[in-house]
């Protein structure tokens, strides 16, 4: 049986369901974990129409964002964008026994600021992310000291600087949790480099011959969808682990199939571009040109 799907439109549904006190801004909200207390047994999917910024450091359960399960651990901190399901399983018999900080905002409350746009530049919302941040104990008490600051002027009189201040928190908030997940790129080696094997893998399926007849070059973003990650995820890691970009990685594939084929077989080069999914020779020569700094005629020339 699927599980009982729940949809919250709005901060302040979004207290009532959890038995919260009327939310002070009907914008945004920051919640102490300590203060919800779900149904033990609960098996549900959930959407909100707001982002959520989640930083936990008990969970008596399991949490499930897109195809991946949240390792909850101490110190971890999970984004989730609006309309993205997330699924919550709770097995204990007991009330929850968690801590942490939630922070909840609609779209709408960064409107007329930079970060309404900037926002969207950060990979971490997006629905096929890997991993959620593990902080370390220094890490973890940087954000949640911007965490109470947020909430202080949360808890103060509303007036036309609360926005503003609560943005500029939020905005720097943002910017640690991504210097944080660059460290967790270089940090999490056993993680990151089973992704780059299943991106390796994924890509050797891709660069064969029958593939690339049928479908033509291999796409960052289909490499992407086959791993459960985002493209901008999958490019930043490897970048941060090997140096190179997903794109990079692909055409150095490319490039060994066609000197293969240049100097082990007859066919022409335009041959050899269609059959490596080139829709226009030119396009692989001038690829070819640009990585070996030969045109494929002068390759094949100096290996025969």
């Amino acid at each position: 049986m699927s599980k009982k799907i729940v949809h919250i439109n709005s901060i302040s549904e979004y207290h009532k369901v959890n038995n919260l006190p009327s939310t002070k801004h009907p914008l945004v909200s920051v919640i102490n974990f300590e203060d919800i207390k779900h149904i033990a047994g609960a098996s549900i999917n959930v959407t909100h129409s707001f982002y959520c910024i989640a930083l936990k450091r008990i969970y008596e359960g399991k949490m499930g964002y897109g195809q991946q399960e949240y390792d909850f651990d101490n110190g971890v901190l999970a984004f989730v964008a609006p309309n993205q399901v997330m699924s919550i399983e709770v097995e204990s018999a007991n009330e929850l026994n968690h801590s942490g900080w939630l922070l909840i905002f609609h779209p709408d409350f960064l409107w007329n600021t930079t970060l309404a746009s900037k926002i969207k530049n950060y990979d971490f919302f997006e629905y096929q992310l890997n991993e959620a941040l593990h902080l370390s104990e220094k890490e973890e008490k940087i954000l949640i000291r911007i965490m109470e600051d947020i909430y202080q002027e949360y808890n103060s009189n509303i007036d036309n600087f609360s926005q503003n201040v609560i943005i500029s928190h939020l905005d720097l908030f943002l910017t640690y949790s991504n210097r944080f997940y660059q460290r967790q790129f270089i940090t999490r080696v056993k993680s990151n480099h089973s992704v780059i094997e299943q991106f390796e893998f994924i890509l050797g399926n891709f660069v064969n011959d029958e593939m690339l007849k049928l479908y033509g070059l291999p796409k960052v973003e289909k490499i992407a969808k086959e791993m459960n990650v985002s493209p901008n995820y999958l490019t930043r890691l490897l970048k941060a682990i090997t140096g190179k970009s997903t794109q990079t990685f692909i055409h150095e594939e490319i490039m060994k199939l066609a000197k293969e084929k240049l100097s082990t077989t007859e066919l022409s080069v335009n041959e050899i571009a269609y059959e490596l999914g080139f829709e226009h020779p030119q396009s692989f020569g001038k690829l070819f040109k640009k990585k070996t700094k030969m045109t494929p005629l002068e390759f094949r020339k100096s290996h025969n």
